[in-house]
């Protein structure tokens, strides 16, 4: 798996995982990734700084903003999508896979949601079916 930093034509900046570069490529060259926040198609590397070993094995800390007033806000936004999709999808459980890939295959327009494995995810992406991890329910986190 690779990491890229990438940004999109309006200068938004974001990270995505490819299973190598020809992958990267192929998803970039028939519009399969896009924008986070903009939805925009047209898709660059960013510059990256390379990931270089030493001899000390540190682990890598996870980047953390600390702002309440952001927090709230980012909340409430994730509850709404969750939400949205919630309301407006059919929830299949554990069946979910198998039901992304039919719908990919028949090119189908019903939104699902349920569960998989990070196997079947990473099946899924790996074969070019669009998925995105559905927001954890920010209410039972309040």
């Amino acid at each position: 798996m690779i990491k890229y930093n990438l940004r999109c034509e309006n200068d938004h900046e974001f990270e995505s995982w490819f299973r190598s570069s020809s992958d990267y490529d192929d998803q970039v060259a028939n519009n399969h990734v896009t924008c986070p926040y903009c939805n925009s198609v047209s898709i660059d590397k960013a510059l990256m700084a390379p990931n270089v070993s030493t001899s000390k094995s540190k682990e890598k800390p996870v980047e953390t903003v600390h702002n309440q007033k952001l927090d709230q806000d980012v909340r409430k936004t994730l509850q709404k999508v969750r939400d949205y999709i919630v309301q407006n999808s059919e929830y299949v459980g554990d069946r979910f896979a198998e039901e992304a890939r039919q719908i990919h295959n028949d090119e189908s327009e019903k939104s699902i949601y349920g569960e998989a494995t990070p196997q079947e995810v990473s099946d899924l992406v790996e074969d070019g079916v669009d998925v995105l991890p559905l927001p954890r329910d920010m209410k039972k986190d309040n």
